[in-house]
Order: C-alpha cells, then sequence, then structure tokens
C-alpha cells in the first residue's frame, strides 16, 4: 500500500482519484466475493481522504470526477459492492474530511438527479436512512437550492419520473425536507416547487413515504439520532402548520386578506392533507403483517407535543378578532383533529386520550378537535375508504365542524371533509 501512496502523489489530482477509485472497486468487490463480513480497512480509507477528498482541483477537474463516479457505481452490477463503495467514500468520521464529505456528495446526488443515475440515488437513500439528521437536512438543502433556487421551474421536469425510478431515495428525501422546513419560520418555509413536487409523488403513489418501512425488517431498529422511518411526522406538521404559517409570515395582502403564496399553496397543502390521510389508512394492515401494530408509533408523542407548542406560538402572534384569521385558525384545529384521529385509529399514534386532552387544553375550542377528544377511536378498518375529490372541490365541515354561519368560506385553504358518512359518539366535556 506504501508503494501504491507513492505512485499516486506523482499523478495529477484527477489521475490520483480515478486511480483509487478503481482500486476501492476492486478491493470491496474481492470483499464481498471472499470475506462474510466485508469492510474497507483504515489504509484504504486514508487513501480516499488524501487523494479524492483532500487533493486541490480545478472546476474542470472536479465536473470529470463526478463523471468518473457516475460511471463507477453504473457499470458496477452488484449492488453490494456499490454501497460499500459509497459508505467508503461518504461515511461520516467525525474528522476535517467530512467538510469535503459533505461538499462532494452534494454534487454527486444533484448530478445523479439531473442524469438519472438510480444506482447512485439507492446509495444516497441507505446514507439518509443511516446518517444523522443534521447531516441529512443539509444535503436535502443542497438539493432543493440546486433545482428551486439556482434553476426555479427545472424541479418538475426533471425529479417527475423519480418517484418511479427511485422511491426509496424519493422517500428520505422528503422525510429530510419535512425536517429542514419545519414552518417555524418564513425562511423555513418551503418552496412552493418543492410543495408542488413531493404533493404530485406521494398523490402519484400514496405508498412511496412508506416505502422505508416496507423494506425494514420488523426485528430491525434504526440508527440511534437517525430520520424517521417515514415521513408522516413532518408531512402533517405541514398540513396543520400551513393555514397559521403562511398567514404569519405573509407580507403583501391581496382584498380579501390572503396573500399571493397563500392562494398558490392553500390548494396544495389542501391535497397533501387528504393524501396524507389516505396513507395513514393502509397502516393498519402493513403494521398488522410486521407484527408491529399497537408496538410501533409513527408519529411520537413528542412529536405531537412540539407540534402543539407551535400551534399556540404561532396563535400567540395573530390576531385571533379578525374573521379571517379565524377562518386559518378553524381550519389548523379541523386539520389537527383529522391528523390525530385517523393517526389513533391506523396504530400510527400511541397515545391516551387523557394525555391528549392536556397537550390540547392550550389550542382554542374547536368542535372537531373536542369530539376527538371525548369519542372513543374507532377500531382500524371500521373506516370507508376517503375519495380524493377533484382538485377545485372545497366542502365545509359537516355537523362535525365548525357551523357555517361561524365563519365566511375561504377558497385559498379549502376544508377538507373529516370522513365521509362517520358517525361519532359525543360526550360533552366538563
Amino acid at each position: 500500500m506504501c508503494d501504491m501512496r507513492q505512485s499516486l502523489l506523482r499523478r495529477d489530482a484527477l489521475s490520483a482519484a480515478k486511480e483509487v477509485l478503481y482500486h476501492l472497486d476492486i478491493y470491496l468487490s474481492g470483499q464481498v466475493q471472499n470475506s462474510p463480513s466485508p469492510s474497507v480497512d483504515t489504509t484504504t480509507l486514508e487513501l480516499v481522504e488524501e487523494f479524492i477528498l483532500h487533493r486541490r482541483m480545478s472546476a474542470l477537474q472536479e465536473l470529470q470526477l463526478l463523471e468518473i463516479m457516475c460511471s463507477c457505481f453504473q457499470e458496477q452490477s452488484r449492488d453490494a459492492v456499490r454501497q460499500l463503495i459509497f459508505s467508503a467514500l461518504f461515511t461520516l468520521q467525525g474528522n476535517q474530511a467530512d467538510e469535503s464529505r459533505m461538499a462532494l456528495l452534494g454534487k454527486l446526488v444533484s448530478m445523479a438527479i439531473a442524469v438519472g443515475r438510480v444506482p447512485i440515488l439507492e446509495c444516497a437513500a441507505t446514507w439518509l436512512q443511516r446518517s444523522h439528521p443534521v447531516y441529512c437536512r443539509r444535503l436535502a438543502r443542497v438539493l432543493v437550492d440546486d433545482y428551486c433556487s439556482l434553476l426555479p421551474g427545472s424541479m418538475v421536469p426533471t425529479l417527475n419520473n423519480l418517484s418511479s425510478s427511485c422511491p426509496p431515495f424519493c422517500c428520505q428525501f422528503i422525510t429530510a425536507v419535512t425536517t429542514l422546513y419545519d414552518l417555524s419560520t418564513e425562511e423555513l418555509t418551503l418552496p412552493v416547487q418543492l410543495l408542488q413536487m413531493v404533493v404530485s409523488w406521494i398523490r402519484d403513489h400514496p405508498r412511496l413515504v412508506l416505502i422505508t418501512l416496507l423494506n425494514t425488517p420488523p426485528s430491525s431498529s434504526q440508527p440511534i439520532g437517525s430520520l424517521d422511518l417515514t415521513p408522516l411526522a413532518g408531512l402533517v406538521r405541514w398540513c396543520v402548520k400551513a393555514p397559521l404559517a403562511y398567514r404569519r409570515d405573509g407580507k403583501q395582502g391581496l382584498a380579501n386578506g390572503t396573500t399571493e403564496t397563500e392562494l398558490e399553496a392553500g390548494p396544495l397543502f389542501s391535497e397533501l392533507h387528504l393524501s396524507v390521510l389516505q396513507v395513514l389508512l393502509l397502516l393498519p394492515g402493513i403494521l398488522r403483517e410486521k407484527g408491529l401494530l399497537g408496538r410501533l408509533a409513527l408519529l411520537q408523542p413528542d412529536q405531537l407535543t412540539s407540534l402543539i407548542s407551535d400551534l399556540s406560538g404561532d396563535l400567540e402572534e395573530l390576531n385571533p378578532l379578525h374573521s379571517d384569521t379565524q377562518t386559518h385558525i378553524q381550519l389548523t384545529l379541523d386539520r389537527l383533529a383529522q391528523a390525530l384521529q385517523v393517526s389513533m385509529a391506523a396504530g400510527a399514534l400511541l397515545c391516551s386520550r387523557e394525555d391528549l386532552r392536556a397537550l390540547c387544553s392550550r389550542l382554542p375550542h374547536n368542535n372537531l378537535l373536542q369530539l376527538v377528544m371525548s369519542g372513543p377511536v374507532q377500531q382500524s378498518g371500521f373506516y370507508p375508504h376517503i375519495h380524493t375529490p377533484p382538485l377545485g372541490y372545497s366542502p365545509r365541515p359537516g355537523p362535525l365542524g365548525p357551523h357555517p354561519s361561524s365563519h365566511s368560506p375561504h377558497t385559498s385553504f379549502p376544508s377538507q371533509p373529516f370522513l365521509p358518512s362517520m358517525a361519532f359518539p359525543f360526550r360533552p366535556s366538563h
């Protein structure tokens, strides 16, 4: 190995990096073939750091290196070898090379999206599943910047087919961006182009957000400090917080008090909310098949606590006396109630009724939320199938929701019916 290092030192930066990649491929192919527990030794990792991550390259050389890496992953037919190569290159080691790793990783995944290199995206999905959320958010930020900021309008045509060509990456990417954009500030409110893409992915492939859960053996556990198994908690947060977040961040109001961004994003969040409820209804069968029904909470109580705390803070920033603001508040609480009811019925939220009442005690009164906190949750499988209404369909809630005379209609964030033809026993709270 010492002789190899001396040989690499005599080469130019691109040639040396290419040689290390070639060595890595041959070395790990042999490991997979001959060893029951293939791994990368320390000396090889040192070569990767010295000749790929630390050597200075011109912009042209770096582009050529990315093309070489794309070809390397594309031509390697064995997934196990590809995953090991990717791990050797981009597993964070807690040293100075990690910044270079993250920079190169962002450029490689961005290029893989642009040129449709699915093997790289599959490796990136595994990396996202195993890495700390801080670094997952950094990668997500790079991709969103590339496809929403630097190249506005390019996201839809470029990523449109990803949901069918590489579902694992899409699932992990959605999970990462829901942790990146938590709608807590204007800067952390997701771009409309990104929202459009997420909505179209989930609308066309509802099981997409469950891919990681489906592919994870029941006995295995997520690495400590990793992303959630599904993006459901983050998607619920988006849908519930959206009416208040856009109301809070709106700068330039229209004649009816709504904002231009709100008019564009409102129907998208409404469609996303309905899609999330439909996905939740798929869970009982999946969890039962894996032996996890009643044992695995995909929406954690601490996530619910954080969401309700954020809602309380957002409500304090708004003027509750404004009639249009009241419409937004009631829509937010309606969506929260719907998400809670379906999540508990589907086994995604394991929360007692008493804990739920305590958590929601700081929120304003809402008829639907009161029903959820008062009445028993129906057993899984009792709910009828929810049919997606046309995009322009904006029904008002029935007797379970606020009285129509209480609030004026609001077309920007159309309300969705809770669950058609469902009767809930009502016990007044004292």
